[in-house]
């Protein structure tokens, strides 16, 4: 019996079928590790927040004596309500956001080209617009360039900036005159359990994760 022929393919074919067999980002391993990290350091981050009820306690709050007593109260409530603190900050931010949609669209926009067009573009898919392919180096650029044109040169900036500030302000008020004699507060805790414990370590968990996408273009 005869064996049946076979059709050799060539090289061009066999990159297009490479090619269609090639992930998008939001399907990629490194992707799927980066969420995971994030959505883990932030579970385990809320996990340390303390109940609700204590932070607005109003018997426990006095006006200091002096500002040497409002700082004390201050780092003393920094260290215990942390993530609390945190959380005010970011519902304080998203509040400014939505009632923004359009700064909203425009700052989920940069991400989204952050995330989809350099961090998690696969490296062997080269970045082709309008016809034009794009090495990694000048995508890099055209995201910083836009990044600083979005955040110091538009609306979305000040509005960043002002949401931060009422948060911090909003947080220093309440740790001036929450009088934290009632807390358990332990001596021993390190150092770097501190007011951005929480933030730097979902960051340091997320670019851990986001660190061989980003190798593998340097």
């Amino acid at each position: 019996m005869a064996n049946p022929a076979t059709i050799p393919m060539t090289s061009s074919q066999s990159t297009a079928g490479s090619g269609a067999q090639s992930q998008p980002p939001i399907a990629t391993p490194a992707f799927r590790a980066f969420l995971s990290r994030l959505t883990s350091s932030i579970r385990q981050g809320l996990s340390q927040r303390r109940p609700w009820y204590e932070l607005i306690d109003r018997s426990a709050m006095a006006r200091p004596d002096n500002l040497t007593d409002a700082y004390s109260r201050v780092r003393k409530n920094l260290s215990y309500f942390k993530v609390n603190y945190i959380t005010l900050l970011v519902v304080v931010l998203a509040f400014s956001l939505l009632s923004h949609p359009l700064s909203l669209l425009v700052l989920l926009g940069l991400l989204a080209a952050w995330v989809f067009l350099y961090l998690f573009r696969p490296s062997d898919q080269p970045l082709v617009l309008f016809g034009r392919t794009f090495s990694d180096r000048e995508t890099l650029g055209a995201l910083v360039v836009l990044t600083v044109f979005v955040v110091f040169l538009t609306s979305v900036g000040s509005l960043l900036i002002s949401a931060l500030l009422i948060g911090v302000a909003i947080v220093c008020l309440h740790g001036a005159f929450r009088v934290p004699e009632d807390l358990f507060l332990d001596d021993q805790e390190p150092a770097n359990t501190g007011f951005l414990s929480f933030l730097g370590g979902a960051a340091s968990s997320a670019a851990a994760a986001a660190a061989p996408a980003v190798a593998s273009r340097v």
